[in-house]
Parts: C-alpha cells; structure tokens; sequence
C-alpha cells in the first residue's frame, strides 16, 4: 500500500512526462547481438537542452571533470515548513521529497542504515554545506547529522578538517544535493564530505581513495566510509592507470559513479571497472501495483568504453568494452528531487531548488547499498545487482538518444540490460547486497 506521497508534480509536467512515457512504452529494443562494438563515441553535448533545466557545471578541459547535476529554471523548490498553501492559479512545488524517494524505491529507510557511513566526494569548498544540509534535514523530520554529534565531517583531499579548498557556488549546489539525496534515502547514515582541491580526474580519485580505503589518511583520519559517492565525470581520455586504482572496490568498499548528463556517450570514471555507474530515469507517480512509472531520461549518459575493457560481470554481447550503466535512480530534474542551498542564489530561485541530473541518481544508490549493509572485502559491488537483478524495477522504456545508435539497447531502455538504466532501479536493498 502506498503511503500519503507528496509529489507534487504540476498537472503540465505530469501530462508532458505522461505522453513521452507512452510513446517509449511499446519501443522495440534489439536484443544484445554478437557484433563487434560500436564506433568510438565522443563526449558531446545534446543537440538542445531542455527548455526548463539547464546544467550546474560547465564545460571542462582535458583532465578535469564536471558535476553531473541539472538545475530547473522554471520552478523553484519549496520550503516543506512555510504553513501557506499556493493560492488558486499558483504552481504548486514540483520536487520529490525523502518519503516519495523511499516509497518509489521500496526502501527500510527509517530502520536501516545505522552504523553506516556514506562519503560523498566533490571539489572545491562549499562554506554552507553543514547549515544547509541542517535545514533539509529539519524541513523533512530526519535527525540531526552534525558535526557536535559525530554524524557529518567535513574534510579536504587530505582528510584534514581545515585548510578547504577555494569555494565554488557551482560545485557548492552539487555538494548540497549530494548530502541532501543521501540524506533522503539514509537518514540513520553518517556523511563525510570530502572536498578536491580542483575538478581534476587526479585530485578526485585521490579524494575518492582516501575516502573509502581501509586507511589511514596523511591527516591521521580513518573516517571508515565503505560507500563513497561521486557525482562527476569527463572525457575516456583523461585518466590514467593510477587513476583508476583509486576507485578500486575489491576490499569491499562501494564507489557509485553518476553516468553524465550529455546523453548517449561514456563518461570517466563511470566506465571505470571498479564502479558502479549509474544512470537517470524520469520517475511518475501511476495507478499501479508499484505506485510509480520510470521511463529512461533523455539525457542520462550510456554507451560502450573505446578505453576499458569488458568485466567479467558484463555479458552483453554488442559492446566489447566496458558497458555503461548498470542501476540507475532518478535524474530528470522535471520529475526532480527537493533541495536547500543558500550558496547559489545568484542565479535561481533559491535557497530551496528543484534539481536532478545523474549527479542525484549516484548518492542515492550509495544510500540503497548502506541500507543493505552487506558488501563483503574480496568482491565487486557493482557485480551485485547482476548476479540479482530479478530483484531491480526493470526499466523498459525511454531513450538517451537524438538518433539511431547500434546496438540499440546501448541507448534505449528495453527488457533485461539496457545502456541508460542497467538491469533497473532498486526495488528495496536486496540487489544491492552479497
């Protein structure tokens, strides 16, 4: 039985999504063949974005990398204390909030996750990650997450809890949706926000190492995070070797990876071996069983690797490479989620915004795996959802795709694997355990 949801998605937005969902419904998706793979896929920027949203972050240089979130234009977020209800002809607050979040997926949230740490890595420094991050908090009824009480720290690539990063209120809007969606799905999880000096490849997965191995950091600190969370991405070609053991996950740690916001095309570190990358879905509320419909979102990021090799883990056969996605959660930001963020106000309607991007699909599939609690050193946690994805929503509808690309199922979701969402979205936590 579905509970009470709040929504809220105006009666435009749901008709829009509505009609895109039964368009994709009945698409016919290719089965995986045995084909060689696909060309090598540039990094481009769709042809046309959307009209109501538009990207945090901007363009990047080789090397370095950008934050994954979308930032609705058309709406701002609302404030779940303000006592006064929109008046007749108003629009009325459009974002997901922790209950819808938890209800749509099926999670034990308000049992779960205690003990458990979830790391989010992000660069630059946000100077109001803590008080925003109480405000949500507060607003939605989950417990104090502080730094008096032992629940959140703040520390740089070094884990030392002084001496931040320069602030940027571009990443800061990133670093607030991170906290804030991982709060959402575990609000008995510890954070630690670990803030890169630059939007480097490098400085990143120095940041993401240090936050989830089994280690001490050169500030002394051992924070013991074993779901670490990052919500950027590049260019294939700008790691290397010594990035990529950096996100290493065979000592039981979980590093999810958001899939990018670009479309059909692969991002780094989401085609990294060791990660879970995860894709972006439009998520409704139906008149089913469920209580809820997800669609693939147009611009969430899929595709094959032309840099890493095919896993062991992955068999499907029209991508020699490593395939991206392998979950996804939801990143339209028109069916988005509710956040607080008073750094970025020069530009939106804040300090409560609505957002999405894949930038919000990977804290929230940090949280599902800290929910389960059960990721055991010596395995892959990205392998789990394979080995149990009859235990995901399986996503069969929706494309990343302004053309054709071949095989189809790297971009349009169907039955089974697909490139834009994986074997699905979580359906509770137990594909996400060992």
């Amino acid at each position: 039985m579905r509970r009470n949801l709040r929504p809220r998605v105006p009666f435009r937005v749901m008709t829009m999504a509505a009609a895109a969902l039964l368009a994709v419904v009945g698409l016919a998706v290719a089965p995986p063949s045995a084909s060689a793979a696909p060309p090598p896929m540039p990094l481009v920027a769709p042809p046309q974005l959307p009209d109501n949203a538009r990207p945090v972050c901007g363009p990047v240089l080789p090397g370095y990398v950008h934050c994954d979130a979308f930032v609705r234009t058309d709406s701002a977020g609302s404030d779940p204390t303000d006592p006064q209800e929109p008046a007749a002809g108003e629009p009325v607050p459009s974002a997901y909030r922790p209950a819808d979040l938890q209800d749509a997926y099926g999670l034990p949230s308000a049992t779960a996750g205690g003990g458990q740490t979830v790391a989010v890595v992000d660069a630059y420094d946000d100077p109001k990650a803590e008080s925003d991050l109480a405000v949500y908090r507060a607003a939605f009824g989950l417990p104090p997450c502080t730094t008096a009480n032992g629940c959140f720290h703040k520390v740089n690539q070094r884990g030392e809890t002084k001496n931040y990063p320069a602030p940027d209120r571009h990443w800061g809007m990133e670093i607030s949706l991170d906290l804030d969606m991982v709060s959402a799905i575990c609000p008995r999880c510890h954070i630690v926000l670990w803030e890169a000096d630059q939007a480097s490849q490098e400085d990143l997965a120095a940041a993401a190492h240090l936050a989830g191995c089994d280690c001490t950091s050169p500030a002394g600190t051992n924070y013991g995070a074993r779901y670490v969370s990052n919500s950027y991405g590049g260019p294939e070609a700008g790691f290397s070797a010594s990035v990529d053991d950096s996100y290493r996950s065979d000592k039981g740690t979980v590093y999810t990876v958001s899939s990018g916001d670009s479309g059909y095309g692969v991002e780094y570190p989401a085609s990294s071996k060791w990660v879970t990358a995860v894709g972006g879905t439009s998520l409704l509320p139906a008149d089913n069983a469920r209580g809820w419909d997800e669609i693939a979102w147009l611009y969430g990021g899929s595709g094959c690797s032309t840099y890493v090799a095919k896993p062991a883990w992955q068999h499907d056969g029209g991508c020699s490479g490593r395939s991206v996605a392998d979950v996804a959660a939801v990143a339209d930001p028109t069916t988005g989620v509710d956040m607080y963020d008073s750094y970025e106000t020069v530009d939106y309607n804040g300090p409560w915004l609505v957002n999405g991007g894949t930038s919000a699909a990977s804290p929230i599939i940090a949280g599902v795996y800290a929910l389960g609690a059960k990721v055991l050193p010596g395995t892959i946690p990205s392998t789990y959802p394979y080995a149990k994805f009859t235990q995901l929503n399986d996503i069969v509808g929706g494309t990343n795709s302004f053309e054709n690309c071949s095989p189809e199922y790297l971009c349009n979701a169907g039955p089974g694997y697909d490139g834009p969402t994986g074997y699905g979205t979580p359906h509770g936590v137990a594909a996400f355990q060992e």
